[in-house]
């Protein structure tokens, strides 16, 4: 009986467990993970992240890896810190997405930050994008470029700023202190166009 109850404490021992990784394979259904402890070194774990959010875990990465039934044959890792790129001193209640390289989404209570670290930020194939603000919204930028036409107050305004400036740039001022006689100057031409 003393044997069983020494393999039952050597399984329970051997069930959870720590690791660094080496490299990540994020090509099938599920990421395969190479990890190295003191006591192994192991290819192809499967790694379980949440629904809905992936990562390929850098070099060196601490990994917890759960040993299924106190068996090393069969591991797979459950949780994963990268110590040198984690998001650091979050007030609680804030999360936070990132990546390795600083890049991030800062949730908190104030409001959410999306720092890109002068990276390009790109939303792909979207029907259409509305932003609702409640007081302005503010685009510091030294030139804004649009590909199309912009319609200012569009909920009852259908004329497009380019047609307003095409409009703008082809009409006439009344000419001022005009003389009495048989001249037929009647206007004069803006002086700058838009």
């Amino acid at each position: 009986m003393s044997q069983i109850l020494r393999d039952i404490k050597t399984r329970i021992a051997m069930m959870i467990g720590f690791g660094k990784t080496t490299l990540s394979e994020d090509g099938g259904n599920t990421q395969k993970v190479q990890y190295h402890n003191n006591m192994e070194v192991r290819d192809g774990t499967i790694r379980y992240t949440d629904f809905g959010f992936s990562s390929s875990l850098p070099a060196g990465s601490d990994v917890l890896i759960a040993y299924l039934n106190g068996n090393r044959s069969n591991a797979i890792i459950f949780a994963s810190n990268h110590p040198s790129s984690r998001h650091q001193n979050l007030k609680s209640g804030e999360s936070v997405l990132y990546n390795q390289w600083g890049l991030h989404i800062l949730m908190t209570e104030e409001g959410v930050v999306i720092e890109a670290k002068d990276k390009e930020v790109t939303v792909n194939n979207a029907k259409k994008v509305t932003v609702n603000a409640t007081t302005e919204v503010l685009l510091n930028t030294p030139i804004l470029k649009v590909t199309g036409d912009i319609i200012d107050n569009c909920e009852g305004n259908k004329s497009t700023l380019k047609a307003l400036r095409d409009s703008y740039n082809k009409h006439n001022h009344d000419v001022k202190n005009v003389q009495s006689g048989g001249s037929n100057i009647t206007s004069e031409a803006i002086k700058e166009k838009v």
